[in-house]
């Protein structure tokens, strides 16, 4: 086992990639796979900074690793066992966010909601739609995709051209690929019935009165419009006519009208019959041709040979002058006619023709196809159809050289701008997607300075320049970088000073580098991401404080907690370190964080625990590289197959319910990996990995388990299941009760009912209602499933009897649930102890509760509602210790803090959350608290911010209204 451990790693070439014994940054993954900061290591650094010489080293065939006898005695053995080497705390560094991170993002927020206030009082579309895309760009700081999802939408339902409409509804579109049932379904596929109207590419383009409201229909679910009745003059065409080709069609028709011909135009050797006033009507121009002082006035035949048409072409000019119809013609001869419009200005005859050939595009073929015809013709529908049909093909699209050249190229921009397709909006979603894509690509500078030539407002400038400061930083072009940064600093933007100083850095000039930062922290409102950034430039012991302070202003910043447990490895105190990373994980699942830990644990030769988090990185990015991107984790997990115990299925269960049981998320996560690694396609296993991943929170990387689990399904109900599923986390409730339908009448399934019974009881139900959900519930645990899952459904109807005030039966399924080691149900027999006025025995029910699921946090906050004041206090402090991202305990302290008249203390308290966590309920509570105190400019500001959030928040709105009527006579 020794030799070959060895003979891996060589053949895996990292000893070469690890000469320099440092860890530049676990992986730029980690930070895209987390909705929080973006605080990954950079790991483009080690390019740009020469390590220091490789200290001497030599080989150990202990364990068959690499073994540096440079490092501390108590370390080096530990140290044999790997791979890479260790970790070294000053390779680490945070990356910066590329979005907007304004200084006071309270009052940015209000800010906002003024704009879009003012801009709906005007009746403004178009400063509507710039305004919550606005919005949609400070979401970002909040990390909530949520939020960003929803000004989108708002920003699409305010779009009133069709290009802003094809842009953002393939923004959508592209935002929520994750819950399409297939994979890569066509870009310009018609609408299934869960598309939203705002993804329609058909009320993209083609606006037709499409609106957004609860009656709208989508245009490709409309009955197709019955066939036009023709003019009287083509009664007398026999019937057969209407198939045949089109060049037919038009000669049928001049022949059939040649009693009204009083102008031919001559087209080479071929006349082509017209009527005068016809034609003539078509635009201005051709009717001073026609009727003014020139000399075809007067003639009834004029030369049109030099005139760019052919005699096809005139006809089809000739027939639609007299019927006003083109969708008869081939795609040449509407070119034609396109080319005929644009030169005598016939605008008719050009929107016609620009409907008809957008309505053509069916694809990127099509699109490929027509553009340059689009662009030669600045025909505004057409390339926006073209444009659309590429958009929904991203990112695949933009590595097709044609397409790449529209989009990314300054000619392709001003070829766009020229027909009406070029804006801010559509740089900024390009750029959005060649970032996520790859941040050092060519594309992605080129689209970002295509979307600074497209920035008009402040925030436009600030945006983009900051992003692409963050590109240049990521490529090693420091000069550039800085110069970017500085130009956003100059618009106003001052998150961009942190690039400014870290540019400086890699430049050489940590001195000033520290300096600037130093001037950041003394001119601005303390922010963790400030201190985080001195900390970079600050000298031994100057750098933890710096740190300590990041953390607790922000404690959502992940670099400080990586840099003190790292820090703590080099001091040897391994276990130390472990406890500080897992500070982090504990209510944050970063992939990076998560890979530090296990690194840690593998220095101590815990190798079933970093087994286990190496399990849960691969669960949340399959793709995921180790050790600097030199493993996969599937290889690691290999290499240390003779370390750990190999458990068979059957281990595997009693693993997951022991697991389960302790409430371990992210051991049970682990288990279902490797189950699902001996057993790839199995669905319910999937299922359980979304379920578990739900609790954790990482929304994306459960859709995609769930879609997996539905197309793994080898029965026809189960499939309908979890499409049903699927449909009921994208909000689809009523399709997703008709799948439910559907599949129990297939076969009865456990998942089927409890689907059912979870959708109808979503809602506040009336006692019967909510009986007939228990009786679902009942049907569930009639059939047949494991215990886990089972506990779950007696779990729900405990909660449901409670909800009915019908404690006894409450109390009986909530036992049930916990003989079958459903832990959580504690929770609800607390809870029926509680209503019946015992509520010391529910404190005490509640700590068996705590006592299982050590470091839950969770579990202390429902705690605490059971606790004497004290108690409580004590409960929820220990709760925001172990996830201060949870907003209740700050909102309780406040409200204590308020009671005992100590205001600035309860302000500060909702400050101090509200500074990392701008939360709708902890908004209102202090606009409340700053009302009570008379402190109107501060309520109106905070209510604002909160509204910003959510806008139909009613309790707001009404303290809003209270506070913006004070402020009246004031003003």
């Amino acid at each position: 086992m020794t030799n070959n451990f060895l003979t891996t790693i060589k053949s895996l070439k990292l000893i070469e990639g690890c000469k320099a014994a440092q860890f530049y940054a676990f992986s730029s993954v980690g930070a895209a796979s987390t909705s929080g900061s973006g605080d990954a290591g950079a790991g483009s650094s080690s390019s740009s900074r020469p390590p220091p010489p490789p200290p001497p080293k030599s080989f150990s065939m202990r364990s068959g690793s690499l073994y540096y006898p440079h490092a501390a005695p108590s370390t080096s053995a530990a140290e044999a066992h790997l791979p890479c080497g260790l970790p070294v705390a000053e390779a680490l560094e945070p990356r910066l966010d590329a979005c907007l991170r304004p200084v006071d993002l309270v009052a940015a927020l209000g800010a906002s909601f003024r704009r879009v206030s003012a801009a709906a009082a005007d009746g403004d579309e178009d400063g509507l739609c710039d305004a919550y895309l606005e919005q949609h760009a400070l979401f970002h700081a909040t990390g909530d995709a949520r939020l960003l999802r929803r000004a989108l939408r708002c920003a699409r339902a305010h779009a009133d051209d069709p290009h802003r409409r094809v842009v953002l509804s393939a923004w959508l579109r592209y935002e929520r690929r994750e819950d399409e049932f297939e994979p890569s379904p066509p870009p310009l596929a018609p609408c299934t019935v869960t598309t939203p109207l705002l993804e329609c590419p058909r009320a993209a383009v083609f606006a037709g009165g499409v609106s957004a409201g609860a009656d709208a229909v989508c245009p490709c679910r409309r009955p197709p419009p019955p066939p036009a009745t023709p003019p009287p003059h083509r009664l007398r065409r026999n019937a057969s006519s209407a198939a045949a080709a089109a060049g037919e069609e038009f000669l049928e028709e001049s022949e059939a009208e040649a009693e009204t011909n009083d102008l031919w135009f001559v087209i080479g050797e071929e006349e082509v019959a017209c009527e005068r006033s016809c034609i003539a009507a078509l635009s201005k121009p051709l009717n001073t041709l026609l009727y003014g002082g020139f000399a075809e006035a007067q003639r009834d035949r004029i030369d049109f040979s030099r005139d760019g048409i052919s005699a096809r072409g005139m006809r089809a000019v000739a027939s639609y002058s007299r019927h006003g119809r083109v969708d008869g013609f081939p795609p040449n001869t509407i070119a034609e006619l396109l080319g005929f419009a644009n030169k005598f200005c016939c605008e008719g005859l050009k929107s016609a023709c620009d409907d008809r050939l957008a309505a053509m595009v069916r694809g990127v073929d099509d699109a490929l196809s027509l553009v340059d015809l689009g662009l030669e013709e600045a025909s505004h529908l057409l390339v926006a159809a073209c444009l659309q049909a590429f958009l929904r093909e991203l990112p695949k699209s933009l590595t097709n050289p044609d397409v790449a050249r529209l989009l990314c190229t300054p000619e392709g921009r001003e070829c766009l701008d020229v027909a009406g397709n070029a804006s801010f909006a559509l740089y900024y979603f390009l750029s959005s997607v060649a970032m996520e894509q790859d941040m050092r690509s060519n594309a992605t500078v080129m689209l970002l300075e295509r979307l600074c030539e497209s920035a008009d407002l402040p925030w436009h400038k600030q945006l983009a320049l900051h992003q692409l400061g963050c590109v240049m930083l990521e490529r090693g072009e420091f000069e550039d970088a800085q110069g970017w940064f500085e130009e956003a600093v100059a618009h106003g933007h001052v998150y961009s000073l942190a690039g400014v100083a870290r540019a400086k850095f890699r430049r050489g000039h940590k001195y000033a580098a520290y300096k600037l930062m130093n001037s950041v922290v003394a001119d601005h409102h303390d922010a963790g991401w400030m201190y985080q950034e001195r900390s970079l430039y600050c000298v031994g012991k100057e750098k933890m404080p710096d740190l300590h302070t990041a953390t607790e202003l922000d404690p959502t910043l992940t670099y400080p907690y990586k840099y003190r447990a790292v820090a703590l490895l080099e001091e040897d105190n391994v276990e130390s370190a472990i406890a500080e990373i897992s500070r982090v994980i504990g209510f944050k699942m970063a992939t990076d964080c998560l890979e530090l830990r296990a690194w840690l644990y593998l220095v101590l030769e815990e190798y079933e625990l970093a087994v286990q988090d190496v399990r849960a990185i691969l669960t949340l990015d399959p793709t995921y590289m180790m050790f600097h991107g030199k493993m996969h984790g599937e290889q690691l997990i290999e290499l240390l197959r003779g370390h750990v115990q190999q458990w068979d299925m059957a281990d595997c269960w009693m693993q997951l319910y022991d697991r389960w049981s302790a409430v371990d998320d992210i051991g049970s996560l682990a288990v279902v990996q490797q189950m699902l690694t001996r057993e790839p396609g199995n669905s319910s296993l999937r299922f359980r990995q979304s379920l578990l991943l739900l609790r954790l929170n990482c929304q994306k990387a459960a859709m995609r388990s769930l879609r997996l689990a539905r197309n793994c399904s080898a029965h026809e109900h189960e499939r309908l299941v979890y499409e049903g599923w699927i449909l009921y986390d994208s909000g689809h409730r009523e399709e997703a009760l008709a799948k439910t339908e559907q599949s129990i009448r297939l076969q009865r399934s456990f998942e089927a009912f409890f689907l059912k019974a979870y959708a109808l009881g979503d809602s506040s139900l009336d006692t019967e209602s909510a009986l007939s959900v228990v009786q679902l519930l009942e049907h569930a645990n009639s059939c047949a499933s494991d215990n886990l899952r089972k506990g779950q459904a007696y779990n729900n109807m405990g909660s449901i009897y409670v909800d009915c005030d019908m404690l006894d039966e409450a109390a009986e399924c909530y036992g049930i649930a916990l003989n079958i080691k459903h832990t959580r149900a504690h929770q609800g027999i607390a809870r029926v102890h509680y209503l019946r006025n015992r509520k010391q025995v529910a404190f005490e029910e509640m700590t068996k509760l705590v006592n299982i699921a050590t470091n839950n946090a969770s579990a202390y906050e429902k705690r605490s509602e059971y606790g004497e004041r004290d108690a409580a206090k004590s409960d929820l402090n220990t709760a925001t210790l172990l996830d201060p991202t949870r907003t209740y305990p700050y909102r309780y302290r406040a409200a204590v803090l308020m009671d005992e008249n100590k205001e600035d203390e309860a302000i500060a308290e909702l400050s101090h959350a509200i500074a990392f966590k701008p939360d709708l309920q902890l908004l209102h509570l202090r606009a409340a608290f700053f009302d009570s105190m008379g402190d109107n400019a501060n309520t109106l500001r905070d209510c604002e911010a909160a509204l910003c959030l959510d806008p139909t928040h009613g309790d707001t709105l009404e303290l809003y209204s209270k506070a913006s009527r004070k402020a009246e006579p004031q003003s």
